[in-house]
C-alpha cells in the first residue's frame, strides 16, 4: 500500500502531518462535524497554501472524488471553505481562508437571529404561560444572550486582529 501524498513544506514528515489531520478531524467530528468534511477541512487547514484540488485531497486522504465533492459542498455551505477556478482550467481548487472561523461564526449569528424569530412566534402561538411556551421562552432568552456575547466577541476579535497586524 502506498503512503498518502501530503503537501508539506520544509522538512515536515508527511506521515506526521497525516496523523495530525486525522487527529484534528476526529476532534471536529466529536464536536459535531460530519467525518468526511472534518477530514477535508483539516487537510486544507494544514496545507501551506490553504488550497488543494479534488485530486490532491483524494490522494492525501485516500477518498473518492464523490467523497471530496460532498465534503466540500458541506464546508462551503457552512462558510469554512470556498471554491476557486484555476485560471484557464476547468479544475477547481478549494481554499480555507485565515478568517474562516470568523466567517462561520458570522453566518451562525444570522442563523441564531432566524431561530429567535421562530421561537418568538412559538411562544406567541403556544402561550407564554404554558409549559411549552415557558421552555421556548427560556430557549429564546438563551439565544438572545449568546447573540449579544457573539457580537461583542466578534468586535473584540476584529480589534485584536487589527492591533496584531499594526504591531
Amino acid at each position: 500500500m502506498t503512503e498518502p501524498r501530503v503537501e508539506s513544506g520544509g522538512d515536515r514528515d508527511p506521515e506526521t502531518v497525516s496523523r495530525f489531520v486525522e487527529r484534528f478531524a476526529a476532534q471536529l467530528v466529536e464536536a459535531g462535524m460530519p467525518r468526511m468534511p472534518a477530514r477535508v477541512f483539516a487537510a486544507l487547514l494544514s496545507s501551506d497554501t490553504g488550497t488543494l484540488t479534488s485530486a490532491e485531497l483524494g490522494e492525501q486522504l485516500r477518498i473518492s472524488p464523490a467523497a471530496v465533492s460532498g465534503a466540500v459542498r458541506y464546508l462551503a455551505q457552512v462558510h469554512l471553505v470556498s471554491r476557486e477556478r484555476e485560471p484557464g482550467s476547468r479544475r477547481e481548487r478549494y481554499r480555507v481562508h485565515s478568517d474562516q472561523w470568523y466567517e462561520a461564526l458570522t453566518n451562525r449569528e444570522a442563523i441564531i437571529k432566524r431561530w429567535e424569530e421562530a421561537l418568538r412566534d412559538g411562544v406567541s402561538t403556544l402561550g407564554a404561560d404554558s409549559p411549552a411556551g415557558r421552555r421556548l421562552s427560556e430557549t429564546l432568552e438563551f439565544f438572545e444572550f449568546i447573540e449579544k456575547d457573539v457580537a461583542g466577541l466578534m468586535e473584540r476579535w476584529r480589534a485584536h486582529r487589527e492591533a496584531g497586524r499594526a504591531g
